[in-house]
């Protein structure tokens, strides 16, 4: 997995805040959306769903691909009604994405499988 400049901003900024209670990120859909642009990813889709009740959207999913890698990230929200900003779940291929494992621009975060060290 390549570096997630644009999430990492994000971060830094305090716009993706991480909340353990919820296991999701706290930020705007659309920023998420534009720092995987950022980071590589050309989308690929993008939905919303709207309650049943007034028609706002409840939430929605994004995904991009990005070519030069084959990789695969998704960001799955669910908007909250005190707050403009959602709780977002991101997952590049398929891993998701949590407060601890946000991987940085200055190491790798490939992780090995099997053997001990």
């Amino acid at each position: 997995m390549h570096a997630m400049t644009g999430l990492n901003e994000l971060r830094e900024q305090g716009r993706m805040t991480w909340t353990e209670e919820e296991h999701g990120w706290v930020a705007a859909p659309e920023d998420i959306a534009n720092a995987l642009a950022t980071d590589g990813f050309a989308e690929c889709k993008r939905e919303l769903t709207t309650s049943r009740r007034d028609s706002r959207p409840a939430g929605g999913v994004w995904q991009g691909l990005n070519t030069r890698t084959g990789s695969v990230a998704s960001a799955i929200w669910v908007n909250r009604l005190t707050s403009p900003r959602a709780i977002v779940f991101i997952a590049i291929d398929g891993e998701s994405l949590t407060g601890v494992g946000v991987p940085s621009a200055d190491g790798d975060p490939d992780r090995e499988d099997g053997g001990e060290a």
